[in-house]
C-alpha cells in the first residue's frame, strides 16, 4: 500500500496524530523525570528528587493569608528552623486536582499539604511509631480538621508505613 502526503503538514489528518503523539510522549517524559525516588532502607529515608522547585515566592498568591471555613491562616514568612510533632492523615481522593500552587496532585508521588509553612517548603517528615522518614515537598494547604498537622500524599504515607493517622514530626529543610 502507497500512502501519498505530507504528513508533517500538521493540518493533514495524520500529521496531527503524529503531533499528539509527539506531544503526549514529551509530557510523559517530563513527568516522569521528575519521579524518581531514591529508597535507603539501612536508614528508613525515603528521597524523592522530583519536587526540585525554587525558593517560595512571599508574593504569589499561594503564600498570602487566605481564610477557610471562617478562619484565617498567615503562611510564615521563611520556614527556617521549623520543627514540629503533631497527627498526619493522607489524602488521594483528589487525583488530578489542582494543588496550591497549581500543579496537579498526584496522589502517589511525594508531596504533602501544610496549613502555614511557604510553598514550596521541604520537609523530613518522620512517622514516630516506626523512625521511618521522607523527605518531600509542601506544595498544598491544608489539612482542615482539628488537630491534624500535615496531609500527606497516599504515595507519602504509604513510604512512611502510615495507614490512617499518626503521629509524625515535621522538620524544614530550606
Amino acid at each position: 500500500m502507497v500512502v501519498k502526503g505530507n504528513f508533517c503538514n500538521f493540518r493533514h489528518p495524520l500529521g496531527r496524530v503524529l503531533l499528539r503523539g509527539v506531544r503526549s510522549g514529551l509530557g510523559a517524559v517530563i513527568l516522569l523525570s521528575g519521579c524518581a525516588t531514591h529508597i535507603d532502607h539501612g536508614k528508613s529515608v525515603v528521597r524523592s528528587e522530583a519536587p526540585s522547585y525554587a525558593t517560595p515566592r512571599h508574593g504569589a498568591a499561594y503564600n498570602r493569608a487566605y481564610r477557610v471555613k471562617g478562619r484565617t491562616y498567615y503562611p510564615l514568612a521563611s520556614a527556617k528552623g521549623y520543627r514540629e510533632r503533631g497527627t498526619a492523615s493522607w489524602y488521594g481522593e483528589e487525583s488530578g486536582n489542582r494543588t496550591a500552587m497549581g500543579t496537579r496532585f498526584n496522589p502517589h508521588g511525594l508531596s504533602a499539604a501544610h496549613r502555614t509553612l511557604p510553598l514550596p517548603t521541604r520537609v523530613r517528615v518522620t512517622n514516630l511509631s516506626n523512625r521511618r522518614s521522607i523527605v518531600l515537598v509542601v506544595n498544598d494547604r491544608g489539612p482542615f480538621v482539628g488537630g491534624r498537622l500535615i496531609d500527606l500524599s497516599h504515595g507519602a504515607a504509604k513510604a512512611l508505613r502510615l495507614s490512617g493517622l499518626g503521629r509524625v514530626e515535621v522538620e524544614a529543610l530550606d
